[in-house]
C-alpha cells in the first residue's frame, strides 16, 4: 500500500495517477479534499492532453490510515512537516519508506530526525498542479518526480512508470532542489502579479525581478558549498542573463520553460487565493535565511517574501512588472 500524507493539489494528483495505473493508494488529509473526492472521485488531466478517472479513491483524516504502509509520500506545506512527521511516527511499520515531495531544502532532515525507523528520502515534483474544484487536478507544466537514490526504491519504480510518473533518481538530490527553488522563486513574483505563469513570464520587468531574487540565491548556495544542477539545459548562473533578455529573444530562447498550460499559477498565488498560508518562507525565505547563515544579505528575497504575507493579510496581489522591480531594486 502506498499512503500519500497531506494530499492537496501534488498529493492528490501524484497519487491519483497511481491509483489510476492499479496501485493501492490511501489519501490522508483535510476533510474538505475527502468529502470533495467522495463526492466526485478524482480527475486527473495534464498539459498535453491526458485524461483520467478514479472513480473511489480511499481518502482519510487521521493518520492511522497510514498503518501498513510501505511507502509513504509526504505532501503537506513545509511548515507542517514537523507536525506530519510526529502525527505519522506511532503508525508506520519499521522499515517503511518516506518520500518527501515538499517545497524547499530541509523537509527531509526534519522527518529523518523524526522518524528514526523510516527510510526517509529527500524528493521534489517539479511540475505544477492546479486544483480546478469537484475533484478536478491539473498539471500545468512539464517536470519529473525527482528522488534521493537509493536501493529500496527498486521495488516501486516500475509502479510510478506505469503511471506515466517516472522516478527521476538522483545519486545527490540537493543541487537539483536547489535548481527547483531558483524557478520557485518566482512562485512569489507570479503571486503579487495576479497572473497567470506564462503571461507573467512573458513579460520583461516581471523577469527582472526574478532574476535580482536567483542572483542573491546564487550567492548564498555558493556560500554554503551548493551547486545546483542544469535548469532546463542550462547552467543555472545563466539564468539571470536569459531572464534579463527582451520579450522576443527570451519567448524563443526559452521555449522549454514557457511549455506551460496558459493558466497554470503557481501554488503561492493558489494559496492567496483561497485564503491560505503560503509557503513562501520556505522559498524566498529560505534564500534570506541561508544568506544569513552564511554573513550575507539577501534584500531581494526579504522584500518579496515580507509582500506575500502583506497580500496574506489583504495586502496588494496586482503589482505592474514595473511597479514590483522598483519595489524590489529599493530593497536591494
Amino acid at each position: 500500500m502506498i499512503c500519500v500524507y497531506g494530499a492537496g493539489s501534488i498529493g492528490c494528483y501524484v497519487g491519483g495517477r497511481l491509483a489510476a495505473a492499479g496501485a493501492e493508494v490511501v489519501f490522508v488529509g483535510r476533510r474538505r479534499f475527502a468529502d470533495e473526492t467522495a463526492a466526485h472521485g478524482l480527475t486527473l488531466t495534464d498539459l498535453h492532453g491526458a485524461g483520467l478517472h478514479v472513480p473511489a479513491p480511499r481518502y482519510e483524516t487521521a493518520p492511522e490510515a497510514a498503518a501498513g504502509a510501505r511507502l509513504v509520500l509526504v505532501t503537506v506545506k513545509s511548515a507542517a512537516t514537523a507536525e506530519a512527521a510526529e502525527a505519522l511516527a506511532p503508525h508506520l511499520d519499521p522499515g517503511a519508506v518516506v518520500v518527501s515531495l515538499q517545497n524547499g531544502l530541509r523537509n527531509a532532515a526534519v522527518l529523518r530526525e523524526r522518524l528514526p525507523g523510516a527510510a526517509v528520502l529527500a524528493g521534489m515534483c517539479a511540475f505544477n498542479v492546479v486544483h480546478t474544484g469537484e475533484g478536478r487536478f491539473h498539471q500545468g507544466t512539464d517536470g519529473d518526480l525527482g528522488v534521493q537514490d537509493h536501493p529500496v526504491l527498486d521495488a516501486f519504480a516500475p509502479r510510478f512508470a506505469r503511471a506515466g510518473l517516472p522516478l527521476a533518481r538522483e545519486a545527490d538530490l540537493t543541487g537539483v532542489q536547489a535548481a527547483k527553488l531558483l524557478l520557485n522563486l518566482n512562485n512569489a513574483v507570479n503571486a503579487l502579479s495576479g497572473l497567470p505563469l506564462k503571461a507573467e513570464l512573458s513579460q520583461r520587468d516581471y523577469r527582472r525581478c526574478l532574476a535580482l531574487a536567483q542572483r542573491e540565491a546564487l550567492a548564498a548556495y555558493k556560500a554554503a558549498g551548493i551547486a545546483p544542477a542544469k535548469t532546463a539545459g542550462l547552467d543555472p548562473r545563466l539564468l539571470p542573463v536569459l531572464l534579463g533578455l527582451p520579450d522576443a529573444l527570451f519567448t524563443r530562447a526559452a521555449a522549454k520553460m514557457l511549455a506551460m498550460d496558459p493558466l497554470a499559477r503557481s501554488s503561492t498565488q493558489d494559496d492567496l487565493a483561497a485564503g491560505r498560508a503560503t509557503e513562501v518562507d520556505y522559498l524566498n525565505g529560505e534564500i534570506a535565511a541561508l544568506a544569513a547563515e552564511h554573513g550575507l544579505d539577501a534584500p531581494v528575497n526579504a522584500r518579496l517574501t515580507a509582500l506575500v504575507h502583506a497580500a496574506e493579510d489583504g495586502g496588494r496581489r496586482d503589482f505592474t512588472g514595473r511597479e514590483l522591480l522598483a519595489a524590489l531594486r529599493t530593497a536591494a
